[in-house]
């Protein structure tokens, strides 16, 4: 199922995506059927678990039932998926071996690949939906770049999760594309102020759940930058693939429903280009990955 949020006016809705490419409103739908589960956001939907679930999947079998609830997509407007994460989103950093090999190279250092997975997160207000405007404020940044990634969104919580039991509480998976001001990163000696502009965590068009997903490792990601193909991989080529970064992350630290993991970019990133090619007013960056969808967002100088 393909889960999204959208305003047609009213303010956010939870919906799904149904095969017409209309949207089913999921909370108008169960407030028809009598039901009482909340489905009245998205995150209000993982965090019930099974059962929420169950009965969004009923509804959307029935949406021929509940005609009011249903929506042309060209009349709303689709926001991120959670578009107010409860938490920071958690991103890995260094997580493709020739994104790390390019980095080694601009600073002329030896290649070293983690023996453990680099975390760090973004605030909150980072999150945008598709073609929504990513800011350039150059009197803060003028180092901006993008990074393709495949974010997983948790559905059971849980701490010390083993690796081999991670699988089991990822509720789905969407498009991430990490925002980065290269420049804020290097001053400031650590990730998060580079990482937690406005507008700098674009993700949507939906959550793609975890069983429409056959094995995440054979989705293709890919970037362009206003049609020149920038970044190109398959979500095989991670050093640390899910089950390890969800155990490694949940050590200790205990994950909770609708927590977003955004898990690294593979290589092709402006900066490491020769010459280097950041984000400038009016860039149109796409990032597409098989079987999720495609997310657009536009660069605009403020």
């Amino acid at each position: 199922m393909k889960f999204v949020t959208f305003d047609g006016g009213r303010g956010p809705r939870a919906g799904v995506r149904l095969e017409d490419g209309r949207l089913l409103c999921l909370r108008t739908a169960a407030d028809r059927a009598g039901e009482g589960a909340d489905l009245s956001s998205l995150q209000a939907l993982i965090a019930g678990g099974e059962a929420a679930l169950a009965v969004a999947r009923g509804l959307a079998a029935r949406a021929a039932d509940f005609p009011e609830a249903v929506v042309d997509a060209e009349r709303v407007r689709l926001l991120a998926p959670i578009p107010r994460p409860a938490r920071n989103p958690f991103c890995v950093g260094l997580n493709y071996v020739d994104h790390v090999a390019e980095g080694a190279r601009v600073r002329l250092a030896d290649t070293q690949l983690p023996e453990v997975p680099t975390f760090f997160t973004k605030a909150t207000n980072t999150v945008i939906g598709p073609d929504v405007e990513v800011r350039l404020d150059t009197r803060v940044t003028k180092r901006l770049d993008y990074e393709i990634e495949l974010a997983v969104v948790i559905g059971k919580g849980g701490r010390d999760i083993p690796a081999a039991q991670a699988m089991d509480h990822v509720f789905g998976y969407t498009i991430a594309n990490d925002v980065s001001a290269r420049d804020l990163q290097r001053r400031h000696q650590q990730w998060f102020k580079g990482k937690s502009l406005d507008t700098t965590l674009p993700m949507g068009p939906w959550i793609v759940t975890a069983d429409e997903i056959a094995d995440y490792r054979d989705l293709a990601l890919l970037l362009t930058v206003n049609g020149e193909t920038r970044q190109s991989a398959t979500a095989a080529q991670m050093i640390f693939d899910i089950p390890t970064i969800i155990e490694y992350l949940s050590a200790g630290l205990t994950l909770e429903p609708g927590d977003i993991i955004c898990t690294g970019t593979p290589s092709g990133v402006g900066y490491a280009m020769d010459p280097p090619q950041l984000l400038k007013d009016g860039d149109v960056m796409v990032c597409a990955i098989d079987g999720i969808g495609t997310l657009t967002n536009t660069v605009r100088e403020v």
